[in-house]
């Protein structure tokens, strides 16, 4: 008799997803939205390289964008808005309080 976690998708074996796999799935979903040039082509060469693989990086990557150029009503996102949105912060942060013991 199978065991029954045979299927559970922490059991399931996940495969490398390449460059141009991503590409085709970012074209594809930017398609199914009705809006197939929303990103430019450079920028959705960013999101694929960064993404390293990793489909989940990939959606949250576009969603962080997507939101962003909502706020902003940008109509096409591009590499400018993905170096803006994503930029390292350049507050700084305060110094841990030392402790006293």
């Amino acid at each position: 008799m199978p065991d029954r976690h045979d299927h559970h998708p922490r059991n399931a074996h996940l495969e490398y997803a390449g460059r141009d796999e991503f590409a085709t799935c970012l074209d594809h979903l930017l398609d199914a939205a009705g809006n197939p040039a929303l990103m430019t082509q450079g920028l959705k060469d960013t999101l694929v390289d960064h993404a390293a693989g990793n489909c989940r990086v990939l959606m949250n990557l576009s969603d962080e964008l997507l939101a962003v150029a909502a706020d902003r009503e940008i109509a096409t996102l591009d590499e400018k808005l993905y170096f803006e949105a994503f930029a390292p912060s350049t507050k700084q942060r305060p110094a841990p309080k030392k402790r006293t013991a």
